[in-house]
């Protein structure tokens, strides 16, 4: 049986949007190789001791629309996603029901500049509920664990570039209000 999604609509508190981005200098991959070795493994960016992604629907090797993971993520976090978009430089995830967040994460590679390219992990996101958002944005216990396992990812990412980072994984996080355009656009 197919898990309902959960898009940010259905989600409680305020709308995040995340970006986690690294510049990476002389890659040795173009960003639809480097993408493509993502796709084939997202697992393996992931960093296991944080949380593990497992394809539990879709083929072995590669992404398409449709595919689903469970995470197991430290804590009492564990939650799937659903693949609803991949391309040659990207691929978005969409949370299902039992994900404590609610809401699309996309991953992407874009060339910047010459010799040099872009990783970057953009969420638009709320809490599944309300004890999840008094515990993850309140006491801030989920977020330290997301934003580390995001920056890892980034970092393992720009490893397997063949190139080396311009510097740190930069983390930017806007809080939207409800009823602003940014939030009305991406809560479905």
């Amino acid at each position: 049986m197919k898990k309902p999604e959960q898009p940010a609509s259905t989600g409680s508190g305020p709308l995040f949007e995340r970006r986690y981005y690294i510049d990476i200098d002389k890659p040795a991959l173009t960003p639809g190789q480097l993408m493509e070795a993502i796709q084939n493994n997202v697992a393996h960016y992931s960093p296991d001791l944080l949380a593990q992604f497992e394809k539990v629907k879709g083929h072995d090797q590669g992404l398409r629309k449709g595919d689903e993971f469970s995470i197991k993520i430290l804590g009492p976090w564990n939650g799937s996603v659903r693949v609803t978009e991949v391309t040659e430089n990207c691929f978005e995830f969409l949370t299902l029901e039992d994900h404590p967040e609610a809401g699309r994460i996309k991953f992407s590679v874009e060339p910047l500049g010459k010799d040099a390219l872009r990783f970057e992990i953009h969420s638009w996101a709320r809490s599944r509920d309300g004890l999840v958002a008094f515990t993850y944005d309140t006491l801030g216990m989920g977020k330290k664990v997301q934003q580390q396992t995001w920056e890892l990812f980034c970092e393992k990412v720009a490893q397997a570039s063949g190139g080396h980072a311009r510097g740190p994984v930069r983390v930017e996080t806007i809080e939207h209000a409800a009823d602003s355009a940014e939030a009305q656009a991406h809560v479905f």
